[in-house]
């Protein structure tokens, strides 16, 4: 016999230190941009939502097309536009933040995309002022430029983090790129700061592709397969014993059983998009009673019960989440 929504089993858990119904959260998106997709979202039991992402690189391109566009003769007309510009950009997302805070009952988390600690530093504080919840700071570091060593970029990572936590008092998790010479290292290393409270595993980025008859390159697949989750798996199932903040597994969590791996490997919460660009805002609930009734067939009740189980340290074989080629045992390739 199916649960009822009153005899569901404890979805519960904490994030960041914020209580969370379940552990589905929507991560930054076009669903998460408007008060009134997000009050969709939560109506359909999200556990949270990040909004969408500022970006540094929104701001500057908003800003030089004013400028190219504007003249004026007077002393300080461009240092002028510049600050109305980004004004407006900043006012906009503030005003997100609140009218969220408002309308719905579940944590709200900011998202600033950047890539440096420059002057958008100062902005953290008045989005702790509108009332986030936490802030989630998506870190895009793509390593291709040849004159920057591995600690070069690595240290924009730490850069990045103390000037933010300077200003703010919310929580701060780190949405972070697998691109990096010694990841567990890196992970490690910022999570022993204690100026981050959790770690978003990874970030998913623009990938190119190539149309061979037009000859041009193009975008490939905005959204994400399930086959993009093992990637966030092994390394959710590497970390998860060795510190102690939270982990949330991002990219290729398209349905329950994918939810379940993330959990069983070590996740404190998922994040989900492309599963809802896909199939709808419904597949929030579907996806939570698909983890409901296996905890029921599993006879759990609550999440604790069974996550981590199958994390590095935990896993009767823990070795096959190191390993990095094939071998016939185990993938049946020679």
């Amino acid at each position: 016999m199916e649960n009822t929504p009153n005899d569901m089993n404890d979805l519960s858990t904490t994030y960041l230190g914020l209580e969370l119904k379940n552990p589905l959260i929507v991560g930054s998106c076009g669903f998460t941009n408007s008060v009134a997709k997000i009050k969709e979202l939560a109506d359909n039991q999200a556990g949270a939502i990040v909004l969408k992402s500022l970006f540094e690189e929104q701001i500057q391109a908003e800003l030089s097309a004013n400028l190219q566009t504007y003249n004026a003769d007077y002393p300080g007309a461009t240092d002028y536009i510049r600050e109305y510009t980004r004004g407006n950009e900043v006012d906009n997302y503030l005003r997100l933040i609140a009218a969220a805070k408002n309308g719905i009952d579940i944590p709200v988390i900011a998202s600033i995309n950047c890539v440096s600690a420059n002057e958008w530093v100062a902005f953290a504080k008045s989005v702790e002022r509108e009332g986030a919840d936490a802030l989630e700071l998506n870190i895009s570091l793509l390593p291709s430029n040849p004159k920057m060593t591995s600690a070069d970029n690595e240290k924009k990572y730490l850069e990045i983090i103390d000037s933010v936590s300077d200003l703010v008092a919310i929580p701060i998790t780190l949405k972070m790129s697998q691109y990096s010479a010694a990841l567990a290292n890196l992970i490690q290393r910022l999570s022993w700061t204690n100026k981050v409270a959790g770690f978003v595993l990874f970030n998913r980025y623009y990938s190119p592709d190539i149309d061979i008859e037009k000859m041009i390159v193009k975008s490939a697949d905005l959204l994400s397969n399930p086959s993009e989750s093992c990637g966030p798996l092994r390394w959710i199932a590497l970390m998860s014993g060795l510190i102690d903040k939270d982990l949330v597994a991002s990219t290729g969590i398209h349905d329950s059983e994918g939810l379940v791996k993330q959990l069983l490997a070590g996740a404190t919460a998922v994040q989900i998009v492309s599963t809802i660009y896909k199939n709808g805002v419904g597949r929030i609930p579907a996806m939570l009673e698909g983890l409901d009734q296996w905890m029921t067939r599993k006879s759990f009740t609550r999440l604790a019960d069974f996550r981590g189980k199958l994390s590095y340290d935990q896993a009767a074989e823990p070795a096959v989440f190191e390993r990095t080629q094939f071998m016939k045992y185990y993938g049946g390739l020679s």
